[in-house]
């Protein structure tokens, strides 16, 4: 009797996905209030597809958001948007209503403006309409 043995590849590196053009994709629980939310408030591109919404980002980059009856909100940060001038940013994001995160932990501290100094990038978040985590984040100071 002969013993039964895996079969072994033949390579061991793709090469379908080097050329795919992957996307992000998001969950919420309310399609109308993200449309509106990102669209509107955050002034962004979105295009309604049949199964969802497509948030078009700069250098083609896309966002896919998809409705979720049970939707959790990530507990982690889903989408940065990188700026120029994150003070300009956190207080466009206040006058549009926008509430920044504020963390006081250890490893995680926020200024009263809702802005992390420190080691790394300059770095705010706040959350969309369904509870996921964004951020802006500034590389250094202006």
């Amino acid at each position: 009797m002969t013993a039964k043995t895996a079969a072994t590849p033949s390579r061991n590196t793709s090469s379908m996905f080097k050329d795919a053009k992957a996307f992000s994709s998001i969950s919420v629980n309310d399609l109308q209030k993200a449309k509106e939310f990102y669209g509107k408030t955050l002034g962004l591109k979105i295009s309604e597809t049949a199964e969802g919404l497509e948030l078009n980002l700069a250098g083609g980059n896309t966002v896919f958001f998809y409705p979720k009856p049970n939707h959790t909100p990530a507990s982690f940060t889903v989408l940065n948007f990188p700026v120029n001038d994150i003070e300009e940013a956190v207080d466009e994001l206040t006058m549009l209503g926008v509430r920044l995160e504020k963390y006081n932990q250890p490893d995680l501290k926020t200024d009263e403006k809702g802005i992390m100094r420190g080691q790394g990038p300059l770095i705010a978040w706040f959350r969309d309409p369904a509870g996921n985590i964004l951020s802006v984040l500034q590389d250094r100071e202006p």
